[in-house]
């Protein structure tokens, strides 16, 4: 059973990420966390408040310390790192990786070593290698790799980098990659 959806972009990742969150129906569970490079003196709260109008989940900016809960949506705070630890996320302002704060890799990485196999990772559109090496993390401790096709990615060198480091078990249009979780998260916990 999943517990945690793991979602990565940079440029293009605002429609992309809106996209898939909209396509996840509310019968998938695990709490989603969602790490998108943003300009540090983005408005903390306006990705919530645009997502928010979308979906039909509680999306928030993540806090130090707040605790995760499932169907909820989360999202790392411009100019922090977001880390995963078993119940409850962390804040960082370590060093940028791959340049950004927060980092796809942090985030990932960390979710890999708190759930291991319970986690679903998806990488999406953007113009960086951010996030490759944290899909690699989920893989190898058994978790989910899904990226978007690169072919129809705003910018492709994040996905064509996830797919140069990992072995993903989907590669995907953007439209079909909420219909793939689902299929994960419910039909098959219907078939265990």
């Amino acid at each position: 059973m999943y517990e945690l959806i793991c979602i990565g972009a940079s440029w293009g990742g605002l429609s992309a990420i809106g996209r898939v969150l909209a396509d996840i129906p509310t019968a998938v569970d695990p709490a989603i966390v969602v790490a998108q490079h943003r300009h540090v003196d983005s408005h903390e709260g306006a990705l919530g408040e645009l997502l928010g109008l979308r979906i039909d989940r509680p999306v928030r900016d993540v806090e130090d310390k707040t605790p995760i809960a499932r169907r909820n949506v989360y999202l790392a705070p411009p100019d922090y790192h977001l880390l995963v630890e078993r119940g409850w996320f962390s804040l960082s302002v370590d060093e940028r990786v791959q340049y950004a704060r927060p980092s796809i890799d942090v985030l990932f990485e960390s979710a890999a070593d708190a759930y291991g196999s319970a986690v679903i990772g998806v990488i999406l559109t953007g113009a960086n290698e951010d996030g490759a090496a944290g899909l690699a993390a989920i893989k190898h401790r058994g978790g989910v790799a899904i990226i978007q096709d690169p072919i129809g990615a705003e910018r492709r060198a994040m996905p064509d980098a996830a797919i140069a480091a990992t072995v993903a078990d989907a590669v995907l249009p953007l439209d079909a990659i909420g219909r793939f979780i689902y299929g994960l998260c419910v039909e098959v916990a219907k078939t265990a």
